[in-house]
């Protein structure tokens, strides 16, 4: 298998100072396999999609998430569940990047996670971001699932991750993302 650095980019749904999501995406940086990079996009001054604007040309915030997106080998997408769907910041960001010329989604490995304070852990919105990203042609591991519900018995009060068995749920993850990269380099 290529050893070439895996670079992933991850991107979190919610703009909450204290995000749950954006904790468990700090959380993989202290679980990356080695040759394993994860970079974190901030799409909080993303203005809303409108085509009107596009057509005058990308704006700054826009072009940088798109750049990071290219770059990138995989993308891992860590989701807060807004009535039973993706948060609409997440929405936007997809919408900004995914259009042409050169949508760069197409064709990358990516993976789903989210944080809930429920027990079903963000399920509905990871269905649905799933769905989005068959008209990306963005290519999702299936599994592990990870979907982490009752978020706030697994963080401590500073954000930590501190519950064992999600941390490695999060590793077989980031690690199973990692390989799908690996592997596809090696078929070119």
């Amino acid at each position: 298998m290529s050893q070439t650095e895996v670079k992933i980019l991850g991107i979190s749904g919610s703009l909450r100072a204290k995000s749950y999501n954006t904790a468990a995406l700090r959380a993989l940086q202290e679980l990356l396999p080695p040759g394993v990079s994860l970079t974190e996009a901030d799409i909080s001054d993303l203005p809303l999609y409108n085509d009107d604007v596009r057509e005058q040309g990308w704006p700054a915030p826009v072009e940088r998430l798109r750049k990071q997106i290219a770059e990138a080998d995989a993308i891992i997408f860590s989701t807060p569940e807004y009535n039973y769907s993706v948060p609409g910041v997440l929405k936007n960001a997809i919408d900004w990047a995914s259009r042409p010329p050169s949508p760069p989604f197409a064709a990358k490995p990516a993976a789903i996670m989210g944080a809930s304070p429920g027990a079903i852990g963000t399920a509905r919105a990871q269905y649905h971001l799933r769905q989005i990203g068959v008209f990306l042609d963005l290519q999702f591991i299936n599994k592990p699932e990870v979907m982490i519900g009752n978020c706030a018995e697994r963080f401590d009060a500073n954000g930590k991750l501190t519950h064992e068995p999600t941390r490695e749920f999060l590793k077989t993850m980031v690690t199973a993302l990692a390989e799908r990269v690996r592997y596809l380099r090696d078929r070119k």
